[in-house]
Formats: C-alpha cells, structure tokens, sequence
C-alpha cells in the first residue's frame, strides 16, 4: 500500500499528488473542510473547499474567504488526485473525504456519527484501503441510547421546570447540537429563547431550508418574566455566566455526551446531564471502521491510544495520528457569534 495518498505534516493532513491540505490547522493554500467547526474550519487559508450545504455556515464564521463548494457524491480531480465528499452524519453539511491516487483509497472521517438524528444527512460508508477516524468517544462506557428516550427524558424535565415557574437553560453547542436539540424540543411545553450565538446560527440554516421550531432570540433587553417557562439554549459557556443569570432560578442543563461520566456535570455547573453526542458511540466506531473495509486505520482525536491498542487485537494496522482538533463540546465561537 502507497503512503504517499495522504501523510500527517505539522499544517495538517496532506496530499502530495493534489498539493492540498485536509481540516488544516494551520495556514495553507488550498483546504479541503469536512465540516463548519471552529477546530476544522480555521481562518487564514487561501482557498477553501466544503460541501453546498456547509458552505453557508463556514462563511458565517470565517466571514468572506475563497470558498468554493462541492455537492455530495460529486467526483473532482485536483491535480493528481481525485476527491469526493460523503455524508457524515456529524452536523448540517458535515462530510467525509475521500481522496484516490493511482486506484489507492483513502478516507478522511472528520467527525461522524452512524445514528440519524432527523436534522443532518445520514452518515455514508465509503469503502477504502485506509480510514482516519476520530476517537472521541472510543471507549465502551460510550454507548448512546435512542435519541426519542433523551428527547423525552428533556422534555420531561423542561414540563416540570415550566410548572415550577422555572426557566430551563440548557447548554449545548452552538453550531449542530444546539439545532439537532432544537428540533427534538416540544413547543407545546413553552417558549423557547436562545443565546445569539445559537440564534445566529439558526438564521444560517433555515435560509438553507433546515426545519426548526420557531424561537425567540434573548437579547439584554428582551423581558424575560414575559416568557414564563422557557426553555433556553445556550452555549455550554454561558452556563452560570452574568447572561443566564438574568433568568432567576433557572434549571440548567447540559447536552453532551461526556455526561457518561460521573463528575463531568458537576464540573460543567449544571444540575442535569442529557447524554447526547454528535459523535460515534464504542459500536459506532467500530461498525464504520469495518463498513469501510480498510485494512490500515489512522486514530486521531480522543481515546487515540486505547483505542489504537484495541483496534490492533482486532486484526487492523493501526496507529496514532497527533492533530489540533478538539472533542466535543469545543466551544470556541469568535467574538461575533458569542454574542448575547
């Protein structure tokens, strides 16, 4: 098997036969972009690349910058290489990339998770000789349960808050999360009012046609005793901040799926943990790893080593692979969308 389809550089992935970089983490001439957040969508680049449907979102946050875009499934050859973009079933737009030099397959997964959510494209295998995957949840603890018990398990909690007379806040991320929540919420419940960095990006997707509930975005002048009840999303670094302090005695929440773990809620300063990842779970990480029928698995962001050692008594050449992105719950918006 050729090495030289993809190779790990201090910028990022790189492909020598195309001349282009993978989700850079430092400045390049040409980036390829799975997906809109902040730790794979970086500032700086001199031409961009990502799929129609995360194209808008990635402008919204980068602002105007040399983007050009690319529909899914769709083949486009780049010097020596040909790539594609897949569904990966992470965030609105969020793809895989697949790049093939001389016949040889390789795969980028950016972040993925296999279950479909109602609100992204549903993840895609892609078969290839070799697969880098994130690990961020690749242990077994992280297993999820079905998305409608959580989605009852919130809405319950919000109907008791709401007859309390208690606001509910609940952090989640604001790009992805945030909506993915959005739309399992019952509006039948009460109003519900969002932080301005979630409302910004709601503007964002349903100008492309994502269907959300209607919200009410909480603005410092906004009256919040004129809406009794609510339900309030918020980037989990809102929690506890001057901003959602104005809702009184509050119930807050948090959606992660780092809520598996004892303690983590505590440390996030909230009184209720969902577990709701827009990553793969343990069996989902394995089931895309085999889908993909590649024999060589690179490990990047997460539980790298654990999992890189698992993987290797399972039969594959696996390895670790040192990159800049984050995990779940990064929630490193610029100072325009961190906006109250």
């Amino acid at each position: 098997m050729s090495a030289a389809v993809l190779t790990f550089t201090d910028r990022g992935i790189y492909c020598p036969a195309g001349d282009f970089h993978i989700d850079p983490w430092r400045p390049v001439d040409r980036a390829l972009i799975t997906h809109g957040h902040a730790d794979h969508a970086r500032p700086g680049h001199d031409a961009y690349l990502a799929t129609e449907p995360a194209a808008p979102v990635i402008r919204h946050r980068l602002g105007e910058v040399a983007l050009d875009t690319i529909r899914f499934g769709e083949r486009r050859r780049i010097g020596g290489a040909t790539v594609s973009f897949h569904p990966a079933g992470h965030i609105p737009g969020s793809a895989q990339i697949r790049v093939e030099v001389g016949g040889e397959i390789w795969v980028v997964s950016g972040d993925y998770k296999l279950a479909p959510d109602g609100l992204c494209e549903a993840f895609e295998p892609v078969r290839c000789h070799a697969f880098i995957t994130e690990c961020t949840f690749g242990l077994p603890v992280f297993t999820w349960r079905p998305q409608q018990e959580i989605a009852a398990e919130i809405n319950g909690w919000w109907a008791v808050n709401a007859d309390a007379g208690r606001a509910s806040i609940l952090g989640a991320y604001s790009l992805g999360k945030a909506q993915r929540l959005l739309a399992l919420l019952d509006p039948e419940i009460g109003p519900i009012l969002t932080h301005g960095a979630v409302e910004n990006t709601n503007a964002v997707l349903r100008s492309q046609g994502y269907a959300l509930p209607e919200t009410t975005h909480a603005t410092p002048d906004l009256d919040v005793k004129a809406h009794p009840g609510a339900m309030v999303i918020a980037p989990p670094s809102a929690l506890g901040s001057t901003w959602a302090r104005r809702f009184g005695r509050a119930a807050t929440g948090m959606a992660s799926g780092w809520m598996r773990l004892r303690g983590v809620r505590r440390r996030r300063g909230a009184d209720r943990g969902f577990v709701l990842s827009d990553h793969a779970d343990w069996g989902e990480l394995h089931t895309a790893i085999r889908e993909t029928g590649a024999e060589k698995i690179f490990v990047t962001h997460g539980y790298t080593e654990i999992f890189s050692r698992w993987l290797a008594t399972q039969g594959y050449d696996a390895q670790v692979v040192p990159t800049e992105f984050g995990g779940e719950e990064d929630d490193s918006a610029t100072s325009g969308e961190d906006a109250a």
